[in-house]
């Protein structure tokens, strides 16, 4: 049986080439960014979300899309060398608005009901025990305010074309066992993700894309905005 290859390794790569893999100029990349712009499209300038927590913000690429007005954005992320990538992705001028730091994801650092918005883009798939996760997540955001989640449809017959036409080659030439590592880190099926949400949530807005039919198989992702 062969050896595991090196995680750190990986991890290593990963933050290496994230900007590039997940938004530089391939057809893969216009997809990510247009999940990120679909998630921010019910706010505007006119809405004001005073304190704002994004959970898995990697290298800090969603904050470009954010309208709504707010008092402090504070990024998370338990990879420390993303997070410092997420230092130099926003403006001077948001500087003293901006807080980055690391946290778990499954036990979160910040007291009950203290933000009025959480943002999760392609992260719940991730996590193991997605629906302690929700729970967690959940706790810290006030009523009255909105979880927004970003999902990918896989293993959706669309999700995994889209993976053979881009990222799937572009790993590969960088060494990375593409196949290997998404079935360690996707380890959620999005079916049962999205049981879980409207499960949990009575007030949840969905949208569908590209297609905009309710099925995981003709599109690439399920994107919803959760109102306490």
């Amino acid at each position: 049986m062969k050896p595991d290859p090196d995680f750190n390794a990986y991890h290593q790569l990963l933050a290496e080439n994230y900007e590039d893999f997940n938004y530089g100029k391939s057809l893969s990349a216009f997809f990510m960014r247009k999940s990120h712009q679909l998630i921010e499209a019910p706010f505007t300038s006119k809405n004001y979300f005073e304190r704002i927590l994004e959970i898995g913000a990697g290298s800090g690429q969603h904050l470009r899309y954010v309208r709504h007005q707010f008092r402090e954005y504070v990024m998370t992320d338990q990879s420390t060398a993303m997070l410092e990538q997420a230092k130099s992705n926003y403006p001077s001028s948001l500087r003293e608005r901006i807080t980055i730091c690391s946290s778990d994801a499954y036990k979160l650092r910040f007291d009950s009901e203290s933000f009025d918005r959480l943002i999760a883009t392609h992260v719940l798939e991730h996590l193991y025990y997605p629906h302690q996760v929700l729970r967690e997540w959940d706790r810290v955001v006030r009523s009255g305010g909105v979880l927004s989640i970003v999902l990918p449809c896989d293993p959706g017959l669309l999700w995994r074309l889209g993976r053979m036409l881009g990222p799937r080659s572009q790993a590969h030439q960088k060494g990375i066992s593409y196949d290997y590592w998404m079935a360690r880190e996707h380890v959620n099926p999005f079916n049962n993700l999205k049981v879980f949400i409207e499960y949990y949530f009575e007030r949840v807005e969905t949208l569908w894309y590209p297609s905009r039919i309710p099925s995981m198989d003709t599109n690439l992702f399920y994107i919803c905005n959760v109102h306490k």
